[in-house]
């Protein structure tokens, strides 16, 4: 996501500050039982930035045709690199240690970072973004071609980072954990370079390892770079930070927005910068209007889709995709040039499910928006899908033996 970061003046009203304090944190019985019992939170891909990368001075390489797979595991986090064909197949390219411990969010019940963008490719630097839960730390790999390299670790500033978001030279951690927190970073030939004076609370109330229902859910940029969105799931509220053009945010504290649908999750934007926040209590999506002040004007009223438990989402051109983790499906959306959202099916099911992909967690999109590959976590396996004119979706390839969930699982996925 490029663009210029506007300075903002606005003010965390104490009203809005009190509130952010006072939230009561309600119990995922918001959910129902059925996330409890069979389903989970989330984590997942993020948007690719474009545009020039200031490195070392020398032009930094990129991803080709790769999909990249976070494994999560509690005794050393791994990234497996997967080499994608024209016709989006992968074959298995290597395997890497991240030099950190992936981590699991307590009582999960299928996704062990319960978050949205745990693993991300940032096109400008070329650099690969991976959470170490477990350690808080983070991860960046320089990209070359399928090859990982310059593994670099940096603290995260935090307990239990769950997600990154990128919007140009700048990245900023979202840590989970404890009372929560943002941490900011610059993108360097080196590397995350933490970057001063940007660290936020979230004034949370968890243990250093989350209740996976309390924890926030994803931290990304607007588009245009101007503010910081961070949905956090029991209170029910989208929270803004208004972002200064040095990278830091604007105010001490963010603003705070109730969720017009219940547990606000995953985010996602479409092409005129409008922001859709996936809701996992009644699997719906609302999308807003996010203005310069931090404040939302909701757009669309939740529209539900009638499936379980909708934790995340991904755009891909004029359609979005949502995971259901609670009957493991996908879901297909498509967005009007008026900014109206709605299913491409009456079912609300963009590809039959299948008895071997079953804990439906994470997804990612491809540069050219051609394929979608979706995570699930219970059978170990990724599937790859070819997006069809009508927003349906044709399977092309699974991948199989990956760390399924049971202490914990894999958690994160990438693709360009």
């Amino acid at each position: 996501m490029s663009g210029n970061h506007q300075r903002s003046t606005s003010n965390v009203s104490s009203r809005k500050a009190s509130t952010h304090k006072a939230k009561s944190k309600k119990p995922l019985a918001l959910i129902g039982a059925g996330l409890l019992a069979t389903a989970g939170v989330a984590t997942a891909g993020t948007l690719a930035n474009a545009g020039q990368y200031a490195g070392s001075g020398s032009e930094a390489a990129k991803a080709d045709h790769a999909v990249f797979v976070q494994g999560n595991e509690l005794d050393g986090n791994t990234v497996r690199v997967f080499e994608r064909d024209d016709d989006g197949a992968l074959t298995a390219a290597g395997k890497y240690e991240t030099g950190g411990n992936g981590g699991h969010q307590t009582d999960a019940p299928t996704d062990s970072l319960a978050s949205q963008g745990s693993l991300v490719y940032d096109d400008r630097s070329g650099l690969l973004l991976a959470v170490n839960a477990g350690s808080g730390t983070v991860t960046s790999f320089r990209v070359r071609g399928q090859k990982l390299t310059d593994r670099r670790v940096v603290d995260s500033g935090g307990e239990f980072p769950a997600s990154v978001a990128v919007s140009g030279k700048v990245a900023y951690v979202m840590n989970a954990g404890g009372e929560g927190s943002v941490q900011g970073f610059r993108i360097t030939g080196k590397g995350l370079k933490p970057l001063k004076g940007s660290h936020r609370s979230l004034g949370l109330e968890n243990e250093d390892v989350p209740l996976f229902s309390s924890s926030p859910g994803e931290v990304e940029f607007t588009p245009d770079g101007r503010n910081l969105v961070v949905t956090t799931k029991s209170n029910n509220t989208v929270e803004v930070f208004p972002m200064k053009r040095s990278g830091l945010p604007a105010v001490d504290e963010p603003v705070v927005n109730d969720s017009a649908g219940g547990v606000p999750f995953a985010i996602s934007f479409d092409s005129a910068g409008r922001m859709l926040v996936a809701e996992a209590e009644k699997a719906t999506v609302s999308t807003y209007k996010v203005k310069r002040d931090g404040k939302l004007k909701v757009v669309q009223e939740p529209l539900a889709n009638g499936q379980e438990t909708l934790c995340w989402l991904e755009r891909a051109g004029d359609f979005f995709y949502g995971g259901n983790t609670g009957n493991s499906t996908v879901t297909g959306y498509r967005m009007d040039e008026s900014g109206k959202l709605a299913l491409t099916n009456d079912v609300g099911v963009a590809t039959p499910p299948s008895a071997n992909s079953q804990g439906v967690i994470d997804l990612a999109v491809t540069a050219d928006d051609r394929f979608v590959y979706v995570q699930n976590a219970v059978s170990g396996t990724v599937d790859g899908f070819r997006v069809e004119e009508d927003g349906s979706l044709t399977k092309v390839t699974t991948v199989e033996d990956l760390p399924a969930f049971a202490e914990s699982g894999m958690e994160g996925i990438a693709a360009v």
